[in-house]
């Protein structure tokens, strides 16, 4: 191949890959590592995950025979490269865009992505069971592999994959991608594991000896592959001191490898083809490879970090000449450091995304009171549990999304028991780019069916403050959930001396005739900016902020009901069984009869966009609340549009 000619623009499908020399390899990964610095550094996305499984992703669409061979990538943050090889190099600048290319894998965009992820750790349940289904069809020619990161092995649903493969027959490969990393650095007991497996002196020195044993070994006799298994294990065993992990679970052990030699990884892949049942590879990877700036700057930042000068390294940041708002999340960081430094019993908890939610704060400040469990969802909500027992008072910080993996925890472990832990839950609502894997769209319906359960939403920073504020005074004793969105709040002066919120109480933000507006949440700013737009029209909207879902405010919801025949309720949740459902029930049980309009999240799937462009949408945004006002009111007759900037 002329080495003039840039190969990737020759790759449409993993077949035109497949057609070139073995030694083409490294170049089109040089060219593929690029592209992906070119788009993402003006586009932004996930950067660092996929720059490290370059060689990788190469490697494994060029020996296996996608789509029939089923790859199964574990969250995606690392998809990119295998998007571009895969039919979707043209369109890759509209990822994550609003309808654009997803950020992750999805069945409905492409027969290379076997299984939409987002959330991690699913890929070998996944896996295990398309390669079953293979078994039961007699498609025993095809493969199936499933690549995960040593973050996602932490969860429980990575290990209950293993151990359930570990005795099937199924023919599954696991690559496990070992960078350290998950977003944040990696935790926990088999971090520890993989690292002494990983620099084993003894052990990477005898590795390649022992593999051309077994190869020569191989090629005698019908016991050939019993014999060269034992000693195989054998000398694993000896030599890192303890049974492996993973040959304990059933699983042939290979590596480890480095994963960054195209080459070498190509030919260990196509051997490894040959080999029957449950195995994995152990790829050792560097986060960011490939990209000056990443390799020797900040791997956390370098996961995701929007717009930047490629050349430079310098982040593209938006020009603003007045302060900004807070994010939501640092509002949560500096609030709990300022609690805990009032209240010794205050812990602070989070599942792999220390930085993403800010208890990197408080972990810094207080490092015996603040800890990341890794990406183990339910054994947060559980380990929180534990702590209240003892008197101490968790605040578990999750992401919306995130939670759902936890339900059962919050029910048996933390309701039942009416324990007092705080469930402070980010990403609340529609989430943005990162799309439907990423939406906290749930939670308000979820969590208010769930007996015990305190559930609330602040409209603003301080209301954040206090409702964290609330939450460890001695006067609350049940669980509580308080969520909030991703990105700016409102109030550029928030850090305001702590007030105590009356539980169930919601507060009128303006007085009104024609309409009632009930918000719960950020979208009450939505509400007020209607409003005032509303008041030019001559229809005068009251407004109020219910703060809390369950217990729902009654006594304003009777003042509601006798003053107002048209209600709407604006939610940043799903509609079925919101807030807006709430309203509903109560105006049922107390026979009352107005006219009610509910905005929210319809029963949809919402794929990614800006915040602003889905909640238009999904029909809430500013615009739709004055459309829906003017409607339920009669009052039709102006055209105007508003577009307001949240």
């Amino acid at each position: 191949m002329d080495k003039g000619q840039n190969l990737l623009e020759s790759i449409y499908y993993p077949a035109d890959l497949r057609k070139l020399k073995e030694t083409d390899l490294v170049q089109v990964c040089n060219e593929l590592r690029q592209y992906i610095i070119d788009i993402v550094s003006e586009k932004g996305g996930h950067f660092g995950g996929s720059l490290g499984v370059v060689e990788l992703t190469v490697a494994l669409h060029y020996i296996f025979n996608t789509p029939y061979d089923q790859l199964v990538w574990d969250t995606g943050h690392q998809a990119y490269g295998h998007k571009i090889l895969t039919g979707r190099r043209q369109n890759f600048g509209t990822n994550r865009l609003y309808k654009g290319l997803s950020g992750f894998p999805n069945r409905k965009e492409s027969e290379y992505d076997t299984f939409g992820v987002g959330h991690t750790s699913t890929s070998i349940s996944a896996a295990l069971g398309m390669a079953t289904a293979s078994h039961y069809k007699g498609e025993n020619d095809r493969q199936h592999i499933a690549v995960i990161g040593d973050g996602a092995m932490t969860a429980g649903l990575a290990f209950e994959g293993l151990n359930n493969a570990g005795i099937s027959k199924s023919n599954i490969l696991v690559v496990l991608n070992d960078n350290c990393m998950s977003i944040d650095p990696n935790v926990g007991a088999l971090r520890a594991y993989l690292t002494d497996m990983t620099i084993s002196p003894g052990y990477n020195k005898m590795k390649d000896e022992v593999w051309k044993l077994l190869g020569k070994i191989s090629k005698f006799g019908p016991n050939a592959q019993d014999i060269a298994s034992k000693i195989e294990n054998a000398v694993k065993t000896s030599l890192l001191k303890q049974s492996n992990l993973f040959e304990s679970l059933n699983f042939r052990y290979f590596g480890p490898v480095d994963g960054h030699d195209v080459v070498h990884m190509a030919r260990i892949l196509k051997d490894l083809k040959n080999i029957p049942g449950p195995k994995i590879l152990h790829a050792l990877t560097m986060k960011g490879k490939g990209y000056k700036f990443s390799e020797e700057g900040n791997q956390t930042f370098w996961h995701a970090p929007g717009t930047f000068d490629k050349d430079t390294g310098k982040v593209v940041k938006s020009d603003s000449t007045t302060p900004q708002p807070p994010k939501y999340q640092d509002v949560f960081g500096h609030t709990m450091v300022e609690l805990a430094e009032k209240n010794s019993k205050i812990m602070g908890i989070t599942p792999a995304m220390p930085s993403g939610c800010s208890l990197n704060i408080m972990m810094k400040a207080m490092p015996d009171r603040a800890f990341d469990v890794g990406i183990a969802e339910q054994h947060a909500v559980t380990f929180s549990a534990g702590l209240a027992t003892q008197g101490l008072i968790p605040y578990c910080n999750i992401y919306s999304t995130f939670m759902q993996r936890a339900y059962d925890q919050v029910i048996h472990d933390v309701a039942i028991q009416n324990l007092k832990v705080v469930f402070c839950l980010d990403r609340g609502g529609v989430s943005g780019a990162d799309g439907a894997t990423h939406h906290g769209n749930y939670d308000l319906a979820f969590f208010r069916c769930v007996p015990n359960m305190i559930v609330s939403a602040p409209m603003d920073e301080i209301e954040l403050r206090n409702l964290m504020y609330t939450a460890q005074l001695e006067t609350v004793t049940s669980p509580i959930s308080i969520r909030y969105p991703r990105g700016n709040g409102v109030i550029i002066d928030w850090q305001q001396p702590f007030k105590e919120i009356e539980i169930g109480k919601g507060r009128k933000i303006k007085d009104g005739k024609d309409v009632a507006i009930l918000t719960i949440g950020h979208p009450g700013n939505f509400a007020v900016k209607a409003c005032k737009v509303l008041a030019e029209e001559g229809i005068d909207a009251a407004h109020y902020d219910m703060r809390f879902v369950k217990p729902i405010d009654e006594q304003m919801l009777h003042e509601v009901f006798t003053k107002f025949s048209n209600v709407i309720t604006v939610e940043d949740g799903c509609l079925m069984g919101g807030m807006g459902s709430a309203v509903l029930e109560f105006m049922a049980d107390n026979n009352y009869n107005s006219k009610v309009i509910r905005l929210g999240i319809p029963d949809k799937v919402v794929e990614q966009g800006t915040q602003m462009e889905l909640y238009k949408e999904c029909g809430y945004s500013p615009d739709d609340i004055v459309e829906a006002a003017r409607g339920i009111t009669g009052k039709k007759k102006s055209s105007k549009q508003i577009f307001i900037a949240l």
